[in-house]
């Protein structure tokens, strides 16, 4: 199926609210359009506060028993519907975010691998036992924990930038852990979300443990956050609104995943044919467009000159263009708002001193992937989250010197470190302020099963990833018997 048939026979003017399509015809209605062509690909509703309110109700009325042999089963049969429909899934991605195809069908493959791995956590026993007997006031007893769904419901909201796969990470443990969801992805990008319900409804999931609201978020967040149902809010998205949520949940759990300035970290003892690879890679892909992208490239002055030629050239060689070309390397970023932030904010650090040495050529949405050499780590592109294909480098003398600048930012989500001596490795690990450090490899490697999150503006320490989700999305419950 055409993502062009898609919109229009399933996804065109409709919610899922448990599992019912409800908007068309409505007059409130929100258009998204194709970053590239600036074309409408189609409407999605702009739901009310009192749908929004009716949602919660209906998903806090529903107490799901699914078995867990039932829970794997419904997560593996989507698993296999999304790798016979890659193609068609990658089109939607590209057409609604302006993500390349090359980016796009490695989405769905990874959102396929959260699914397997929440399948498999499924039938994992989640319980723990610990004899008492164990000091000299010990009892004759053992203590066991279980995990069980959240009394209340479970608030997700989702970015642009992953369209897919940041919604499987919220989605996927909550149905693992038979827990009821209302997920609220970003309105740049709807309708990855309503396809991905969709193949879950299909696999089997009751829909009333997840709905998908559409909206304006100044009409409706407030609601997604304070519902007198809501038992846990998760959200991945900006530090201000992320802090924002933490302001006004109140007494409620929060998962806030928020975004970072993550550095590659290049010492004089570098391969540094591995490390400008590394660095072009971990800029440009997904338009640059990841809470993990390398965001400030931090090389020593011994191998600077070095590896600067190598990150220009091979920056040069990346092709960008029109994201359904399957040649291209990147598509767009998000939208021309976005990537007019990005061209001022490289203006500015020319003026300020910086040398442009690639890109900074924009049209619409468009935008070039970009070098910048002798950057000061005070300018803005470097201090702040420049959210796209933006490579700052900065230069420094030791490693003193690069972990101060690297810890230098109000962010401490992940890192990149190329060297091979253990002493750095030993002190990077150690010393910088961040939630993952990554030796030879991009600052977003890892699996979708593993622990995920970060400190600082980054978020406040609580992970994601399926297995730690599946622990926020529970709450652990201890019980004794007698043990003879």
């Amino acid at each position: 199926m055409s993502i062009q048939q898609y919109i229009r026979d399933h996804a065109l003017d409709a919610m899922r609210i448990a599992g019912a399509k409800v908007g068309a015809g409505r007059e409130r209605h929100i258009v998204v359009s194709n970053p590239y062509t600036g074309q409408p690909i189609g409407t999605v509703p702009k739901a009310t506060l009192e749908e929004v309110r009716a949602v919660f109700a209906t998903a806090h009325a529903c107490q799901p028993k699914l078995t867990r042999f039932e829970r794997a089963a419904i997560l593996n049969k989507a698993a296999a519907i999304i790798s016979t429909r890659i193609a068609e899934i990658a089109n939607l991605i590209t057409a609604e975010a302006g993500l390349c195809q090359k980016d796009a069908i490695y989405e769905a493959g990874r959102v396929s691998d959260v699914l397997l791995f929440g399948a498999n956590e499924v039938l994992k026993d989640d319980g723990q036992i610990f004899s008492c007997d164990l000091t000299h006031h010990g009892k004759k007893r053992r203590v066991y924990t279980q995990r069980a769904p959240l009394l209340g419901v479970i608030t997700a909201i989702t970015p642009f930038n992953h369209p897919m796969n940041q919604v499987a990470h919220k989605v996927v443990p909550s149905i693992a852990t038979n827990n009821r969801m209302v997920l609220k992805p970003s309105e740049k990008v709807p309708f990855s979300a309503i396809l991905f319900a969709d193949i879950l409804y299909e696999a089997g999931l009751p829909p009333e443990m997840l709905s998908v609201i559409t909206g304006d978020p100044r009409e409706i967040a407030d609601e997604l956050i304070t519902n007198e149902h809501v038992d846990l809010v998760t959200f991945t998205g900006g530090v201000s609104i992320g802090k924002y949520i933490a302001h006004k949940a109140g007494y409620r759990r929060m998962v806030l995943e928020l975004g970072g300035n993550d550095p590659i970290i290049v010492m004089e003892d570098a391969d540094l044919d591995e490390a400008s690879t590394l660095a072009v890679q971990g800029s440009y892909k997904n338009s640059g467009q990841r809470c993990t992208a390398i965001k400030r490239m931090l090389v020593h002055e011994a191998v600077a000159a070095r590896f600067v030629e190598q990150v220009a050239e091979k920056t040069r060689a990346w092709k960008y263009g029109d994201p359904m070309d399957k040649a291209n390397d990147m598509g767009t970023v998000i939208d021309e708002q976005a990537a007019m932030l990005f061209e001022s904010r490289v203006n500015e650090a020319v003026a300020q001193g910086a040398k442009l040495l690639v890109g900074n050529q924009r049209q619409g949405a468009l935008y070039a992937p970009t070098v910048l050499d002798n950057v000061d780590p005070r300018m803005t592109v470097a201090l702040e989250e420049t959210f796209g294909p933006v490579s700052p480098i900065i230069r420094f003398k030791d490693i003193d010197d690069a972990i101060r600048i690297s810890n230098g930012t109000a962010y401490g989500l992940s890192s990149s470190v190329c060297t091979n001596r253990l002493d750095y490795i030993t002190r990077f690990v150690n010393e910088l302020h961040v939630g993952s450090v990554n030796v030879r490899e991009v600052p977003g490697y890892r699996l979708e099963l593993t622990p995920f999150g970060g400190i600082k503006d980054s978020g406040l320490g609580y992970k994601e990833g399926v297995q730690e989700a599946i622990k926020s999305f529970t709450n652990l419950k201890t019980y004794s018997l007698p043990w003879v």
